[in-house]
């Protein structure tokens, strides 16, 4: 892909994003995820219905009349964006592939995030860790984020979510609030999702394509492996495949459910042929 076309990738992408971090999102997002705590930013007359703790007895004593203290939320927070580009990622048998819904859904929460002056940064993650942004606050930085998204070439087709939850740990000491954007073909990260929620906020959103649900009746099939890069014969015919292939799938995805519930994490799954907006309005919504 040459630089005419990435650029005209991002601008595509930055067009729809926006739109829905600035109409919808942006709202939600600021309500959903709070600051640090309140901070004192002025005092002023009081007016019928205002909360009398808030009464300024000092400035209401020197004036003779009531006055109350004015604060406001303490904002600057910090995103971090943890995306999983490995080689399962460029699977997709409906209009898109689960690696363009990925990148959608991590653009428009980047720019929900610069919507409210916060900072934010990116973990690109297949087995290993691939890149590290460390995070920033502006528009020019976001759409470096989305341009890494698009053109970047992982050297692993693996996965590992432990060892990037290991990697976010060490490098954000402060309080972050943390999605996690992935298929999550993975076991055995508990541990360091329960290290990891227990200083951030974190949530995971889940990414499928309908054809992982079930193996359709195709006869005999040649499938690859897109971590493995092996290619074997398969015989979709056979029922007990079929039943093995939906318990692996439904094995994988009650992890993925009960592990974040456990630790205290919130989760979102969507599909790559359903509405990511929908989805995360109605958590953004539940959080509240």
């Amino acid at each position: 892909m040459d630089t005419k076309e990435i650029l005209k990738k991002v601008r595509k992408i930055e067009i729809k994003t926006r739109r829905l971090s600035d109409h919808i999102f942006s709202g939600e997002y600021h309500t959903s995820f709070k600051g640090r705590g309140m901070t004192f930013s002025e005092v002023r007359q009081y007016q019928y219905g205002d909360d009398v703790r808030a009464i300024d007895w000092n400035v209401t004593a020197r004036y003779n009349e009531p006055y109350v203290k004015v604060f406001e939320e303490e904002r600057e927070l910090t995103m971090m964006l943890m995306v999983d580009c490995s080689g399962s990622e460029s699977f997709g048998t409906q209009n898109q592939l689960k690696s363009e819904v990925v990148t959608e859904i991590a653009a428009t929460l980047a720019f929900s995030s610069t919507n409210n002056n916060d900072k934010v940064g990116l973990i690109l993650f297949s087995d290993d860790i691939e890149l590290f942004i460390p995070p920033k606050k502006g528009k020019s930085h976001v759409l470096r984020i989305i341009r890494e998204l698009i053109e970047f070439q992982p050297k692993s087709k693996k996965t590992d979510i432990a060892q990037a939850l290991k990697f976010l740990s060490s490098v954000m000491k402060k309080k972050a609030i943390v999605f996690m954007i992935s298929d999550f073909m993975s076991k055995d990260y508990e541990h360091t999702l329960k290290i990891a929620s227990k200083k951030h906020d974190v949530t995971g959103i889940r990414v499928f394509d309908k054809r992982e649900e079930s193996l359709p009746n195709l006869g005999l099939v040649n499938m690859l492996d897109a971590e493995s890069d092996k290619t074997m014969l398969v015989d979709t015919s056979s029922k007990k495949l079929r039943q093995n292939y939906e318990i692996n799938y439904r094995t994988n995805v009650n992890y993925f459910t009960s592990v974040f519930s456990k630790c205290g994490a919130g989760s979102v799954s969507s599909r790559v042929d359903e509405s990511y907006v929908t989805k995360l309005l109605a958590y953004f919504k539940a959080r509240n």
